[in-house]
């Protein structure tokens, strides 16, 4: 997005000289160009991935799913590399 500002703030300005790679480039319309695809960079999720996300939220809150904290991970980790083993508590 901070690109997209940038390129905005060329056009407004007439600093579009950088634009042209070519000597037959024209600066100006370059930087247009640019400018148009840059806005399509925005990540921009769909509902059914924004609802997925909410449900994972909602799911965590109410302890429907077990999670763990950075350190448990993070100990996990160095106890495997230590050993040279995964521990697999999963397999009760």
């Amino acid at each position: 997005m901070r690109m997209t500002f940038r390129i905005w703030a060329d056009l407004m300005t007439s600093n579009y000289d950088s634009y042209a790679l070519l000597k037959e480039d024209d600066p100006e319309t370059e930087c247009v160009e640019w400018f148009w695809a840059s806005l399509n960079e925005d990540d921009v999720y769909d509902k059914e991935f924004i609802e997925y996300l909410l449900q994972m939220v909602e799911d965590i809150e109410l302890g429907k799913v077990e999670t763990y904290s950075m350190d448990e991970v993070m100990d996990r980790v160095r106890d495997s590399l230590e050993t040279g083993t995964e521990d697999d508590d999963t397999s009760d």
